[in-house]
């Protein structure tokens, strides 16, 4: 990123927002992260998002439900999951129901659209990672995580 004062300076300004602006807690925000981390197999973001988690106490179910792409036990949780996933796959392009599933579990309007910044945040960390072929930093190695052939291609 470096390489690029446009990019560091997107970077750092949409994980700044993310971090301080949205309604979302920590958790939250660490569920958007990690689906589309998975989703788009960045395999240094998994490892490293994972160890913040777990600086962050996130149950230890909780995350491997985000590493492996499974449902989470808590229905708030999951319908966030659930969402973050439909947000990238579908581009944006939301089913009826989509959005009405994510505010019956109590979340807002702003929810919806702070789930387009977590996703924007990821794909410029996610895809810098894929062009510049991130090695894995040893403080994550204990989290490596590796992506599906689906998910890599």
């Amino acid at each position: 990123m470096a390489e690029s004062p446009a990019l560091l300076e997107a970077y750092r300004t949409i994980a700044g927002i993310f971090d301080t602006k949205t309604n979302l807690n920590a958790t939250e925000r660490q569920i958007i992260a990690m689906t589309n981390n998975r989703l788009n197999g960045c395999e240094y973001c998994m490892a490293a998002h994972t160890s913040i988690m777990q600086s962050l106490k996130v149950p230890d179910d909780v995350i491997e439900s985000l590493r492996s792409g499974t449902p989470i036990a808590d229905p708030k949780l999951e319908a966030l999951r659930v969402f973050a996933e439909k947000v990238n796959l579908q581009r944006g392009w939301m089913e009826d129901g989509d959005i009405e599933a994510l505010l019956a579990m109590g979340y807002t309007n702003a929810t919806v659209l702070d789930v387009i910044v977590g996703t924007a945040y990821k794909v410029l960390s996610n895809y810098t990672n894929h062009i510049a072929e991130t090695p894995l930093d040893d403080a994550f190695s204990k989290n490596e995580w590796h992506a599906e052939a689906e998910n890599a291609s």
